[in-house]
């Protein structure tokens, strides 16, 4: 847990990395009620044009935030987030590309308050843009 007294404009978290399985998407179209089926058929995938299903933009979203929640040491500490969605994370039968999450506190608002950006990326390519979360602990 992050003592956000220390925390300085320019400070790096720690990098984040993760990987979508198809099990993944399984359980994300469960939870969520989003069936689209390029994100579970590969026929339907590559019908649309996709080199193989992709992870649901959410879903990418919402692994995305947890080095930083992580690093607050709540959940509850993040309380704004939001993304662009650049580009989809293909996820063939073997798992996705390694998503690499690297953020910097780019704000103090208060002294218990900060704003951090998030790059995330597969291999040289953004997938998320204008990622920003507001951590206050």
């Amino acid at each position: 847990m992050v003592e956000m007294s220390s925390v300085q404009v320019g400070d790096w978290l720690p990098t984040h990395h993760f990987t979508i399985d198809r099990l993944d998407l399984i359980r994300y179209c469960g939870a969520s009620g989003d069936f689209n089926v390029i994100h579970w058929s590969d026929r339907a995938a590559e019908a649309a044009g996709l080199p193989d299903v992709i992870a649901h933009g959410m879903l990418t979203m919402a692994r995305s935030v947890n080095g930083v929640v992580a690093w607050a040491g709540d959940p509850s500490a993040v309380v704004e987030y939001g993304v662009r969605f650049v580009r989809p994370v293909v996820v063939p039968v073997d798992g996705s590309d390694t998503v690499t999450v690297e953020a910097e506190v780019v704000e103090r608002i208060d002294e218990r308050t900060v704003r951090v950006a998030l790059d995330v990326r597969v291999g040289d390519d953004a997938v998320l843009g204008r990622a920003e979360a507001v951590v206050r602990r």
